[in-house]
């Protein structure tokens, strides 16, 4: 019963998840840098009834491809990081959910598969050569490569600042030619991020290195979401160092929404995020 019950779960999640056949890139063609386990497809979790899709487990690193309708394409990209405390993905409302709405805006969207749970390093290495691989294939997808740009929700936020403030930092010997550019995201998005306050007393966390090439950020947060020091931390850290930074504070909303409809910090941060990026793609 049980072994059928899976089936059917994974049947649903082909079908909502993925509605037509996506192209999938995996990030390293050999062995995967830092990781000990052998390549497998990502384990889905199927213990809870929350109407959630969650990676469990990913060893074999991907970026899969969201292409925007070529009517109304405009030449850029994001890279999407779903959330889930570096433990798991919530694959599908803070990733396949995120590049459709992407989608319609115009952006070619790639949701990264990065390695959980529990693999914070190996997840900075995915997203570098993640942002890599697009970069070396823009023309193929007929995008910008000066316009890429990275979004990430809570731990996904949080790796998302890693690589707006981590981009000159070598993390793995070069694979093959997408080494050998830069790794920077062009723009980057925090919708309720994680993390960023582990400094000492509550302070920007250490590892976040601030200078004058970390591109602009957007920021979106509730005050009663228990991570929201996080976002003001961010913020206030990126205000002193005189960079580029739009911060959202609403009062009540919580953690984890994505785009769910009903909740209005999830209705919100969306028309607040559209309007940062026109303004900000325009002046690129």
């Amino acid at each position: 019963m049980k072994d059928l019950f899976t089936f059917f779960f994974l049947f649903l999640l082909s079908i909502s998840v993925y509605p037509q056949k996506r192209e999938l890139i995996y990030l390293w063609p050999d062995k995967v840098p830092g990781e000990l386990k052998a390549k497998q497809p990502p384990s889905i979790d199927t213990s809870n009834n929350d109407n959630i899709v969650r990676f469990s487990e990913v060893t074999n690193p991907a970026i899969e491809i969201y292409l925007a309708d070529p009517a109304i394409k405009n030449g850029s990209a994001v890279i999407v990081c779903p959330g889930g405390g570096y433990s798991i993905l919530a694959y599908d409302l803070e990733g396949s959910e995120i590049a459709a709405w992407l989608n319609k805006l115009g952006f070619t969207a790639f949701v990264l598969q990065y390695r959980v749970p529990d693999k914070k390093e190996g997840a900075l290495l995915d997203v570098q050569r993640a942002m890599r691989i697009v970069r070396n294939n823009s023309q193929k997808w007929k995008i910008d490569p000066e316009k890429i740009g990275v979004m990430g929700f809570s731990a996904g936020g949080s790796l998302s600042a890693r690589a707006s403030t981590l981009f000159n930092k070598r993390t793995y010997p070069p694979v093959d030619k997408s080494d050998s550019l830069s790794c920077r995201p062009s723009f980057t998005m925090l919708i309720y991020p994680a993390y960023l306050d582990q400094g000492a007393n509550l302070t920007l966390t250490p590892e976040l290195q601030l200078s004058k090439e970390v591109p602009p950020v957007f920021i979106f947060q509730t005050a009663d979401d228990p991570y929201g020091n996080s976002a003001l931390v961010m913020a206030g850290a990126l205000r002193n160092a005189k960079l580029s930074v739009e911060l959202h504070l609403l009062p009540v909303g919580g953690h984890g929404y994505g785009l769910r409809p009903g909740k209005v910090a999830a209705e919100t941060w969306p028309l607040l995020a559209e309007k940062w990026l026109r303004s900000v793609l325009k002046d690129k």
